[in-house]
């Protein structure tokens, strides 16, 4: 079985994310979703929270389950005899630091390689940042969100200053 991890902190999830992780789902036999949790950081959702986003917008992916990890995504890529790490490139931008962690990542284990995959064209501006400035702002999030999510993360901008 070939397994591959997509990872990230998906906070919010985005129609993004969501377009990388459907066409990797067509590409190996499963696909964990790894949500990272990092302490360093303050973000808009627990890790609880964004994996309950997430598998409610993935209902449709049989082969796709969301989990979460802290440390070296190396680590948790072996305790899931994942093959592969699968990252979205939205433009050349991206590019640089994916390239830097995948060799990195090619370090720490010789046998783990990493795919990017392109967002599609419609998607290539979008990030979880401009997710949260446009929320933040009062702004109409429902073209970069999956609808099952909208109403929780309109909620989370009610309830924090972010």
């Amino acid at each position: 079985m070939k397994v591959a991890i997509c990872p990230g902190s998906f906070d919010p999830v985005t129609l993004g994310h969501l377009d990388i992780i459907t066409r990797a789902a067509k590409l190996f036999d499963k696909i964990y979703v790894a949500v990272l949790e990092n302490s360093s950081k303050t973000p808009l959702f627990s890790v609880d929270k964004r994996m309950d986003l997430l598998r409610r917008c993935l209902t449709d992916l049989p082969n796709v389950e969301v989990i979460t990890f802290s440390g070296f995504l190396v680590d948790c890529a072996k305790e899931y005899d994942a093959v592969a790490i699968v990252k979205g490139l939205r433009a050349v931008t991206d590019f640089e630091y994916e390239f830097q962690m995948a060799l990195t990542n090619k370090k720490l284990n010789p046998q783990l390689e990493t795919l990017f995959l392109n967002t599609s064209a419609q998607y290539m501006y979008l990030s979880s940042s401009i997710v949260k400035e446009v929320g933040r702002n009062g702004g109409d999030i429902s073209d970069f969100v999956h609808p099952a999510v909208v109403e929780d993360i309109k909620k989370a901008f009610e309830k924090k200053e972010i």
